[in-house]
């Protein structure tokens, strides 16, 4: 697969300007599509769901994240395109995207054949949600555990990737702004020393468009990069520093790539000072 582009705004170009009331409209209504979209398909194709083989019921929660892009650009405005299609491998390997928004959480499933996340067990509480991700057969974990449960979890995991999966591991653990300071979890270099898979990196900036702990959404246009996979076999701390310098460096490329196309969108004072200085640096490059 080349690519893939979601285009299309219902937004024309010269109506792409922050309006606050006009923004705030439209993320309210966003909101409201988004969550009724999802709460109507997870009580009405349940017996759908909870009936088909686990792979074959993949496509519901496949086509409500298809439908929730359809909404985001149809109401908000926002579109998105997908570069590096090709670099993702066949088989398992672990998926490392950077987290900024609810939003990747669940965009990018339709183009993973069998994705699986390590989650919080308490999620799996969660009345019918949490049937959904046991159906799905997620991984749980306590995260006050320690020893024995958490060896039990990378069992689980590697018999999961043995079965051909794609684990979905956020190198920074938790939503960060766009142009934030990184802050690398060495994990996942522990989970590529076990499970000895590629590991696939993939930057991009939905925080800009679907900022974390705000309703707001802003119309605009980024893009996913997805980078090519390193390959097992490293050692360990080898890795992580190739892993968080080459996320870091690309993932700085298409900041300054995404702002610059969308002018329009107000920016989080981290990202100001983060955009103000690469550019300086591309200066003093230019300067010298």
């Amino acid at each position: 697969m080349a690519g893939a582009i979601l285009r299309g705004s219902g937004f024309p170009p010269e109506q792409m300007g922050i309006c606050p009331a006009m923004t705030a409209i439209r993320s309210i209504l966003l909101n409201i599509a988004f969550y009724t979209n999802l709460i109507v398909r997870m009580i009405v194709l349940s017996p759908a769901f909870f009936l088909a083989k686990r792979k074959k019921a993949w496509k519901i929660p496949k086509d409500w994240a298809a439908s929730s892009t359809w909404l985001m650009d149809k109401i908000a405005g926002a579109t998105f395109e997908i570069e590096g299609l090709e670099n993702l491998p066949e088989g398992g390997f672990i998926f490392a995207p950077k987290h900024q928004s609810f939003w990747d959480t669940f965009m990018l499933l339709p183009y993973l054949d069998d994705a699986v996340f390590i989650l919080k067990r308490e999620l799996t509480w969660i009345p019918l949600f949490g049937q959904y991700v046991n159906k799905m057969r997620m991984i749980p974990v306590n995260r006050a555990a320690r020893g024995k449960a958490m060896t039990q979890v990378l069992d689980r995991t590697r018999r999961e990737m043995e079965k051909g999966r794609q684990l979905i591991i956020y190198p920074e653990g938790t939503r960060r702004p766009p142009g934030a300071e990184p802050v690398y979890r060495y994990g996942i270099a522990r989970l590529y020393r076990d499970l000895q898979v590629p590991v696939v990196p993939c930057v991009m900036h939905p925080g800009l468009f679907w900022p974390r702990r705000k309703f707001l959404r802003f119309p605009g246009h980024f893009k996913v990069r997805i980078l090519e996979p390193i390959q097992p076999g490293m050692d360990p701390d080898a890795f992580f520093a190739q892993l968080t310098e080459t996320m870091e460096r690309e993932s700085d490329k298409l900041l300054l790539e995404t702002v610059r196309a969308n002018p329009h969108i107000p920016l989080p004072e981290v990202t100001k000072k983060r955009v103000a200085e690469l550019e300086a640096a591309e200066r003093a490059t230019t300067a010298g």
